[in-house]
């Protein structure tokens, strides 16, 4: 659409853009340099660790490479041109390169660029690298294999943007395509910073859709059968792969647990009623006769109820059913969006077939 100019006659005035040739703006002494001094304009939740970082056995150098707050490598690839090139190959390598690096070896990443950009902090590298990573457990935190991707040009090929949304959508990786548009009004340059893939509106429908496709192609490979496990995510760390009824209880029990409405949860949940309550605080043999009597459809069915972890409120005692099939997805998504609270999340794993 462009830049306008609102005038006081109330007038739209375009404000042609430039390039970055006409403004004599270089990619890495200009550009790349404004970019690590100031990252948060690619994202907020990046760091710089190293600039054109190369510690491979060909030469091929990272332009930015990253580690966002979850653990994830970022490997940030810049280009000036109007097509970006062939900027998504280059990324791909790299990921694929930096993907097997420790914490350890970060640190030591991180220590030479402080060297070289901050050299007074240097020497403290490994406690601000774990200030950053707390949320994935600080100096213990694990470097994850899955390596996100930035792709920041002038413009992009449609051969690049196909390229991205095919591999973001069928092979669920996380690369970002940001439009880099500078304008001369005057005396100043500015930079529009867009980011055009994904479209950040549309980000958490992205996020369910990979979900899903991780979910379809799991029961499509264990012959018919949904066998998709959940790895539940909290604040506290990530549990391992546990079925579906397993996957439900630990979220209810985490969200429970930070102070989320159990009467509110359980209006979320499909296919209810999936979450019953009975007057009393009660527990063992005694919430079950006061749930079989409250409910006689299921007081054959006590087996497919969690009366082993009940959850007490107001008064009240709640038990969630263990009868969860191809709904938990859609469940665990309701529960998230009921909460909206950050650092819970989960993660389908596909059965192994």
């Amino acid at each position: 659409m462009g830049l306008f100019e609102l005038t006081v006659d109330g007038e739209l005035v375009p404000v042609p853009s430039s390039t970055f040739a006409a403004e004599q703006i270089l990619e890495r002494a200009d550009l790349q340099r404004a970019l690590r001094e100031h990252i948060a304009a690619l994202g907020e939740d990046l760091l710089v660790v190293a600039e054109e970082f190369g510690d491979f056995e060909v030469r091929r150098r990272v332009d930015l490479l990253c580690v966002d707050r979850s653990g994830r490598l970022v490997v940030v690839e810049l280009k000036r041109t109007e097509d970006g090139g062939h900027m998504e190959l280059q990324a791909l390598r790299y990921a694929a390169m930096v993907s097997a690096m420790t914490f350890d070896q970060l640190v030591d990443t991180y220590e030479r660029h402080l060297a070289q950009t901050d050299p007074e902090n240097a020497d403290s590298a490994r406690e601000r690298l774990a200030e950053w990573l707390e949320e994935a457990g600080g100096d213990a935190a694990v470097i994850q294999r899955q390596v996100r991707i930035v792709l920041a040009s002038a413009g992009f090929d449609p051969q690049i943007t196909t390229t991205v949304l095919w591999l973001n959508d069928i092979y669920g990786l996380d690369i970002t395509c940001v439009r880099l548009t500078p304008y001369r009004i005057g005396e100043r340059r500015l930079l529009d910073v867009q980011q055009v893939i994904p479209l950040p509106e549309a980000a958490e429908l992205t996020v369910q859709l990979r979900r899903r496709e991780t979910a379809a192609r799991a029961a499509q490979a264990s012959s018919g059968r949904d066998l998709t496990r959940y790895a539940v995510v909290t604040p506290s760390g990530t549990t391992e792969p546990l079925p579906k009824r397993r996957a439900m209880l630990a979220l209810v029990t985490a969200l429970h647990e930070a102070g989320v409405d159990v009467a509110e949860m359980t209006k979320v949940l499909p296919r209810w009623p999936r979450l019953l309550p009975v007057d009393g605080t009660l527990n063992g043999q005694l919430h079950e006769e006061a749930f079989a009597r409250a409910y006689p459809r299921y007081a054959n069915q006590l087996q497919r109820w969690f009366f082993e972890r009940p959850f007490h409120q107001d008064g009240r005692t709640w038990v969630l059913s263990k009868m969860w099939g191809a709904d938990t997805a859609d469940g665990l998504d309701a529960l998230l969006a009921l909460a909206q609270l950050p650092g819970y999340d989960y993660e389908p794993v596909e059965a192994q077939s």
